[in-house]
């Protein structure tokens, strides 16, 4: 399914769209020295974060597509040259709310569960 959303993201900072499909996106984070927090190389939370927001709008996949609400949880440490791979997938959908559940995994370890509410605008939101 072709993107349509964020097109202009920085794909080195937030992950690249791996995969799309109605409902659902795979956004996968390749962590840097940049990213890290500290001398011991933590990648600092709002990469991690980032990403999963990404994937969350690829999923509801609508080019006025905003965040919301999210509920997040850190449930394992990210350090630099970790691949994070974050899993989107809508479920729910109220008229133009919806409700996507995020897990993202550095090698089949979980390190990052999210629920997000993103609203579908009849406008982008910058504009009046």
């Amino acid at each position: 399914m072709k993107q349509n959303t964020h097109l202009n993201i920085d794909t080195s900072l937030c992950g690249k769209a791996t995969h799309i499909d109605e409902g659902y996106a795979e956004v996968v984070l390749h962590t840097t020295q940049q990213m890290a927090a500290d001398k011991q190389g933590l990648i600092h939370g709002g990469f991690v974060f980032g990403a999963a927001d990404y994937a969350a709008m690829c999923a509801v996949n609508d080019p006025n597509v905003v965040l919301g609400a999210a509920s997040t949880k850190f449930v394992a440490p990210v350090k630099v040259a970790d691949v994070v791979v974050c899993r989107a997938r809508v479920v729910a959908q109220k008229g133009r709310k919806y409700e996507v559940e995020v897990s993202a995994s550095v090698a089949q370890k979980a390190v990052f569960e999210g629920s997000f509410t993103a609203f579908v605008l009849e406008r982008h939101v910058l504009e009046s």
